[in-house]
């Protein structure tokens, strides 16, 4: 491991370890909450859709999430281990695709994403 990676890796555990960065994949729908200062005042901003594209670069990772607003398609790239942001999973999409771009040129029912079914411990 060259000394880049290595530092990459030690500021990735030092990051996780402040606050965990959870687990998904494209398909997925979030609820990402991103800290907006104002001035003097900081308040939670929320940007909820579906992950379209990941990205994995070490501490440059990132994740794309998209959106119908008013009709418009809306996307918008975040940081994984950005301290300003934490993401709520509020579903498990079922894809068999990376990045899922095909999602641009859809509306209404066939933007559709079916869910994953997830086994419980108990029926493992």
């Amino acid at each position: 491991m060259n000394l880049i990676e290595q530092i990459e890796s030690e500021n990735i555990k030092r990051l996780t370890a402040l606050r965990p960065v959870k687990k998904f994949r494209p398909g997925d729908s979030v609820k990402v909450l991103v800290k907006v200062t104002e001035g003097a005042k900081e308040r939670m901003q929320s940007f909820e859709g579906v992950v379209i594209a990941m990205k994995h670069r070490g501490i440059g990772s990132s994740f794309k999430v998209r959106k119908i607003t008013n009709g418009e398609g809306v996307e918008r790239l975040f940081h994984t281990y950005s301290p300003n942001i934490s993401v709520e999973i509020t579903k498990h999409g079922r894809v068999r695709r990376a990045k899922l771009y095909y999602l641009r040129g859809r509306t209404g029912k066939s933007a559709r994403i079916s869910e994953r079914k997830r086994l419980t411990a108990g029926e493992a």
